[in-house]
């Protein structure tokens, strides 16, 4: 069985598949069954299923550490 990458709200990642706009750089935005993720480039919003976002990484590019510390207190 694949290793479980530990997904986080903050993460930039690289996607093996471009978007329409041309860009391939997210940022994703919620954790939950699904993933939700905003495009770097044109900025618009997906929601994928967990798995499907697991398969689709190509490369695990920055970990914002406050982002998960902003959204509380």
């Amino acid at each position: 069985m694949p290793e479980r990458i530990p997904i986080k709200v903050g993460m930039t990642v690289q996607l093996r598949k471009k978007h329409p706009c041309g860009g391939d750089l997210w940022t994703v935005t919620y954790v939950g069954a699904d993933i939700a993720a905003v495009c770097m480039r044109c900025r618009r919003r997906v929601m994928l299923p967990r798995e499907e976002f697991e398969r689709r990484i190509r490369k695990v590019l920055s970990l914002d550490e406050d982002a998960s510390v902003r959204g509380k207190g």
